[in-house]
This record gives structure tokens, C-alpha cells and sequence, in this order.
């Protein structure tokens, strides 16, 4: 298996296929592991009670799946947990490049939040030198109306430039829509 970048909207699909990825490699041998790795916060009650379900689902459906809770160090995370034997799954992009944004800060005369582009080399970096299989998972957030906000805008910016730097360095990228993986790169 190799790198995968599953995009999507929100219940799109795109945990499930990451999970079913991660369930297929390890019944294909005793000697695989996974690792999931959740970028989430639990902010308030709504959010803490998504985690938990999120988190009792995932253990119901792949459960030799250790999880890894890492809303910031990603590629540090990355390069820890990925081992050839290793496949390491990342849920969510869109919330580790929240978590880098925030807290937003801003004046009317202030630039839009940027994440460092520092960080954002660095985590590139891990997924290509990832030695195991690695399956990221992210919203596709800008197939919709142009947002009103100017920071909402330099976010939605910033998303499609990662999204597309990450699908640089994955081998395969599937859309998910409706449950369904539509294959936008694949190696064969």
C-alpha cells in the first residue's frame, strides 16, 4: 500500500474509507499495525461529544487501531508512528490547519491568519520520507459559493493549496461523494 489522500465534504465518506483502508491492512497480516492519528479539539460540549463518538465507532470498527491524539505536531507524529509494518492514518488536515490558525487574531487592517510555511515544509517532508503506508484524510471546501469573510476566504485559500501540496507527494487521491471513492491519481 502507499500514500493515500482521501478529500471529501463532510460525511462524505472519507473517515470510513480511511478506517476500511486501515481494517484491509490489518487482516492482511499478524504483523501489521495501525495508528490513527486525530487532529481534533474538543473545544465545547458539541465537539467533545463528536470525539467520543467518533472515537467508540472507530474502536467498534478497526479495533487493533491504536489512536494518537495530536492537534498540532503532525509531522513529528508522522515520523514517530510510521513504520514499513505501520499503516498510520491523519483524520483531519482541515482540523490540524485550524489548529494552526487559531486563535485568530485580527484587526480590519490586519492580514488574514497564515499558517508558517516552515510547518507546512516539514510536514510535506514526513509524507514523503513516511517509510509505511499513509492514508490523510481532509475536506474539499472549495467546490462551494465564494465565502463573505475575508478570513474565511484566506482559509479556504490556504486548504486548497495544502490539499493540493499533499496530493503532490500521495501516490493515490480519491474523492469521496456520497460513500462513493472516485479515483483522481493512482499509480497503476
Amino acid at each position: 500500500m502507499t500514500s493515500e489522500l482521501i478529500l471529501g465534504g463532510q460525511k462524505s465518506g472519507k473517515s470510513r474509507r480511511a478506517e476500511q483502508l486501515a481494517a484491509a491492512w490489518l487482516a492482511a497480516s499478524t504483523d501489521h499495525r495501525a495508528v490513527f492519528i486525530a487532529t481534533a479539539q474538543p473545544w465545547d460540549d458539541e465537539m467533545r461529544a463528536r470525539i467520543a463518538r467518533h472515537q467508540s465507532d472507530r474502536a467498534e470498527r478497526v479495533p487493533g487501531m491504536l489512536t494518537v491524539e495530536e492537534p498540532l505536531q503532525l509531522a513529528q507524529t508522522i515520523q514517530q508512528h510510521s513504520l514499513p509494518d505501520t499503516l498510520v492514518v491523519v483524520d483531519c488536515l482541515t482540523l490540524w490547519l485550524t489548529n494552526l490558525l487559531m486563535p485568530a487574531e485580527f484587526t480590519e487592517n490586519s492580514p488574514p491568519a497564515q499558517a508558517d510555511p516552515a510547518v507546512v515544509a516539514i510536514f510535506l517532508e514526513a509524507i514523503s520520507a513516511a517509510p509505511g503506508p499513509l492514508v490523510l484524510v481532509g475536506n474539499e471546501i472549495g467546490l462551494g459559493v465564494i465565502p463573505m469573510g475575508r478570513e474565511v476566504r484566506a482559509f479556504v485559500d490556504a486548504l486548497g493549496s495544502l490539499n493540493q501540496q499533499v496530493a503532490q507527494r500521495c501516490q493515490r487521491v480519491t474523492l469521496m461523494a456520497a460513500g462513493l471513492p472516485l479515483t483522481l491519481k493512482d499509480p497503476a
